[in-house]
């Protein structure tokens, strides 16, 4: 199944933001969700200067309002931004969530949520030949601030031919 539509958690938009590859999501999909609550602790955290990012003003992002949130995702007690991406990913099942919290794959995966993390996203960019390695793009996610081992980031590229 091809991915065309995602809804993206606060953590990878900064990690893609401060590394310089957000530029591949309006690349990889036609729509890129970003609910109110994910907008608001991305603003929060003052780590990105949200006027110089290409959220709004690229027309495949598209910030949506309060998601309703089902109690089958409250009850897992994971962040506003978390809930609010798997919620609007289950009332829209063509839209994979992209997510990093481990908590809340579990919860995507419980509840048949399509779902993939940052890492996910960069071994697409390879597949559909927007990247010719993985390495470099990891490795400018790590520097980024995205927490990943060096077995993992290997294990990654051997999987992928690399």
């Amino acid at each position: 199944m091809r991915i065309d539509r995602v809804v993206v958690n606060a953590s990878p938009l900064i990690c893609f933001y401060k590394s310089g590859l957000l530029d591949l999501l309006p690349a990889l999909f036609t729509e890129i969700v970003v609910p109110d609550k994910v907008y608001n602790e991305i603003i929060a955290k003052g780590v990105v200067d949200i006027s110089s990012i290409s959220l709004f003003t690229n027309k495949k992002f598209r910030q949506v309002d309060e998601v309703i949130m089902p109690l089958s995702i409250l009850s897992w007690d994971l962040g506003v931004g978390e809930n609010s991406v798997l919620s609007f990913a289950i009332k829209n099942p063509e839209c994979w969530a992209i997510i990093d919290d481990k908590e809340a794959w579990r919860c995507a995966k419980s509840l048949g949520c399509q779902f993939t993390g940052t890492v996910g996203v960069i071994v697409l960019a390879k597949r559909r030949g927007l990247i010719k390695s993985i390495r470099p793009s990891i490795m400018k996610l790590k520097n980024a601030g995205l927490w990943l081992s060096e077995s993992f980031i290997d294990e990654v590229c051997k999987a992928n031919g690399e």
